[in-house]
């Protein structure tokens, strides 16, 4: 009887360890996640799209430049004169903005700003896809160690079972104890089936989120170097690093040029516009005829029918919004950062206390088989010692998985989880590179990866 509880401990204990060579670290799980999630990948094209804004803005300060062609044919009739003719004509007119109340400077810096945030918007979503990841890695692990802890718990209870029987068989045990370790085995399996459902689920979940199948991970997932020392330490990180907080400042640069550039639709606007044009029979006396003009044009807004002024003041009531979002980010942040640190320093206390409980129980549970063997300790006493048993061990399981997790829900929460602080061996995303291809292009219908 010794030897299966020896041998259920060691089951448990290495439950989820493989060898170095090869295990999936979860390193590599979090690198496959960063180059293939699809979340994250959709944000990275969003982002690309809104690098887009840059030269649409940059618009206003190039010309503008179209053709015309004309052709038809008229027929007129006078005093029993009939006459036809055909006339064509061809054009070209460019235009090109001199002053236009400042909105170009500011447009351009409202979209670089908009950039910006959603730059960090990216951001935040790698260290979210990235947190997914670890999770659902720490969960298979957890729910794989539980799952084992739950078929050493059926093998001991049907030992229970077997040795109730032969007591019973020869006179030294009753049948209601051999129903009551039956009974609990019973109860074994239907939490080992409950435990496989689960860890078919914490399989999905990972599959979804790292974008392939859970299989030989390792146990090592320390994330302790990167966690804070302290929690003003962690505050004082995420106020200068949480993406969260970055976005919502870029905003609130966003909506003052935002606030500018609809200020400008009240100043004058300078153009200057010229024109070339070739006609063919444009009159009956002409046959030919050629124009050229070269003019300057100044439009001095007097009223605007008050929809420019509600615009100002529509935009200036974002502006405030935009500002008030930033405080309400940084309490978010300050509180999650506390929160995390909270649980992280609670799952830590939680481990050693389940650490201790197990030993304990494994010491209880050995010196009640024990006493049963001398007829001091009935069955149902040693059940119940193994059913606690098995309980600590559930709890020493889930307050390690707590704690890994709670690290890296710390460092997400400062900002830090994201591929280069955790030195992951990928190809990294850089939005600089498109951003400077496409930002001064003056005409294209390909993106620059061909499409």
């Amino acid at each position: 009887m010794r030897k299966t509880v020896k041998a259920a401990a060691l089951s448990i204990a290495m439950a989820g360890a493989v060898s170095a060579a090869q295990a999936e670290t979860i390193k590599e799980a979090l690198a496959l996640a960063y180059s293939s999630n699809p979340t994250l990948n959709a944000a990275r094209a969003e982002l690309r799209g809104v690098d887009e804004n840059v030269p649409q803005a940059l618009a206003g300060w190039r010309p503008t430049v179209s053709a015309t062609v004309q052709g038809g044919g008229s027929w007129a009739s006078s005093d029993g004169f009939e006459t036809y003719r055909n006339n064509a004509s061809i054009g070209l007119s460019v235009s090109q903005a001199l002053f236009r109340g400042f909105r170009t400077v500011n447009s351009t810096r409202q979209a670089e700003a908009l950039v910006k945030a959603q730059r960090e918007s990216l951001a935040a979503t790698e260290q979210d896809t990235l947190l997914s990841a670890a999770q659902a890695y720490v969960d298979v692990i957890r729910d794989t160690a539980l799952v084992s802890l739950q078929r050493s718990d059926l093998q001991f209870l049907s030992e229970q079972v077997r040795a109730a029987k032969d007591r019973f068989d020869v006179g030294e045990g009753t049948r209601t104890d051999v129903s009551q370790a039956d009974a609990r085995r019973a109860e074994a399996q239907a939490n080992l089936n409950t435990a496989l459902a689960n860890l078919n689920t914490s399989r999905a979940v990972y599959r979804q989120v790292v974008g392939a199948e859970a299989k030989n991970l390792s146990a090592d997932t320390s994330i302790s170097r990167l966690v804070p020392r302290s929690v003003d330490e962690a505050l004082k990180i995420s106020e200068d690093q949480q993406p969260l907080i970055r976005q919502s400042q870029h905003l609130v640069d966003a909506a003052i040029y935002a606030v500018k550039a609809i200020e400008g639709e009240m100043l004058p606007t300078v153009s200057l516009e010229g024109s070339v044009n070739r006609s063919w029979n444009p009159s009956t006396t002409v046959s030919q005829a050629n124009t050229a003009s070269v003019l300057g044009r100044v439009t001095i807004p007097i009223y605007q029918a008050g929809s420019v002024s509600s615009r100002v003041r529509q935009a200036k009531e974002e502006l405030g919004q935009t500002r008030l979002q930033l405080d309400v980010v940084r309490a978010q942040v300050r509180a999650n950062v506390i929160s995390a640190w909270g649980v992280y320093q609670a799952a830590e206390a939680s481990i050693s206390a389940a650490q201790s409980a197990v030993e304990a129980q494994q010491l209880a549970l050995d010196g009640v088989i024990e006493e049963q063997r001398v007829g001091q300790r009935t069955t149902l006493d040693v059940l119940d010692a193994q059913r606690e048993l098995v309980n600590q061990r559930v709890n020493l399981v889930t307050a390690q998985r707590n704690r890994i997790v709670g690290g890296y829900q710390l460092v997400s929460a400062v900002g830090r989880l994201d591929a280069e602080d955790l030195s992951l061996q990928v190809s990294h995303y850089k939005p600089v590179e498109h951003y400077k291809a496409v930002r001064d292009k003056w005409f294209g219908l390909r993106t620059p990866d061909g499409r």
